[in-house]
């Protein structure tokens, strides 16, 4: 079949499915406008907030004229492909995150697997602690590890006056560490959420069963318990590192490593003005964003991921 026919055949069933839809006569097709009917205002808020917005940066990204958006340009675009600096802040970017997801996911097993599998005193407590930093802004996560990490932070002094050190040698909140604590602070709570809900739908006969063959605890969490919630794990590595690339407020602050919000950041700003290389980068971002949850999300459905 040739192009031309594949396209005209695409488009006559996305008619029909749109009449069938608008005008239903059979049970399916009903269920199908109640679906559509409750979408609808998400689809709208969509085109408006998203899509709309998209095709304004596509765009910029395009124009020769970015204030009057006149002419036609590939030279935001060739600036991204061909100046180093770009490709530095997507590898700074890549692994940073991916570091911050790893860690911040191995702790919400451990923290989900706590409070899923012990009788926990004052349960509560932990669980609303364990959420409390989903709330919290960027910012204030980044003042947070100011005020313990920063020249005159608590660890940092409690450090000095053990070890007889100076303040000022021993803050840590503007350096790497302090922005990667950040990141995992406000992480670990996202990971532990999705964990939560996989411990729940565990086999505890499979778990039982292999305890009273002699199995010890972690033999029994590496062979029956980490299969099973598996599919969570993969959710909660998809979850965190989206999160983790969209976290700007922390890095705002602390400013000790260059990812890409802090990238998009500077070119809107007076005295590197590039709305165009902005606009390009954040259409990057958002690709890359789109095709890494569809990656992610079939492994999810095909419950087939090798961690």
């Amino acid at each position: 079949m040739s192009v031309r026919k594949s396209a005209t055949a695409s488009v006559r069933r996305v008619a029909t499915l749109a009449s069938t839809t608008a005008r239903p006569t059979t049970e399916r097709e009903r269920e199908r406008r109640r679906i559509a009917v409750l979408c609808l205002p998400f689809f709208a808020l969509a085109i408006v907030a998203g899509f709309v917005p998209l095709a304004m940066l596509v765009r910029i990204s395009l124009a020769e004229d970015t204030i009057w958006m006149e002419g036609w340009s590939l030279e935001a675009w060739e600036t991204l492909a061909t100046t180093p600096e770009y490709w530095r802040v997507a590898w700074n970017t890549l692994w940073f995150v991916g570091l911050a997801t790893g860690v911040s996911v191995a702790l919400g097993v451990a923290v989900a697997h706590a409070l899923e599998k012990y009788d926990l005193p004052a349960e509560r407590v932990v669980v609303a602690a364990v959420s409390f930093p989903i709330a919290l802004p960027g910012i204030i996560v980044a003042y947070l590890i100011v005020v313990l990490l920063g020249r005159q932070g608590l660890v940092t002094n409690a450090v000095a006056v053990a070890t007889g050190g100076a303040p000022l040698d021993l803050a840590s909140a503007t350096a790497i560490t302090g922005l990667f604590l950040g990141f995992v602070y406000s992480l670990l709570p996202r990971a532990t959420m999705v964990l939560r809900g996989t411990y729940a739908e565990i086999n505890a006969q499979a778990e039982e069963a292999a305890r009273a063959l002699g199995a010890s605890r972690w033999r029994t969490f590496y062979h029956v318990t980490l299969p099973e919630i598996r599919p969570g794990i993969v959710a909660a590595v998809i979850l965190t590192f989206r999160s983790g690339l969209a976290i700007f407020g922390t890095v705002l602050i602390l400013q000790s490593h260059r990812v890409i919000t802090l990238q998009i950041h500077n070119e809107m700003s007076v005295g590197s003005y590039n709305p165009d290389v902005a606009a390009a980068i954040g259409l990057v971002y958002v690709v890359f964003i789109v095709a890494f949850t569809f990656v992610g999300l079939r492994f999810v459905e095909n419950d087939a991921v090798e961690i």
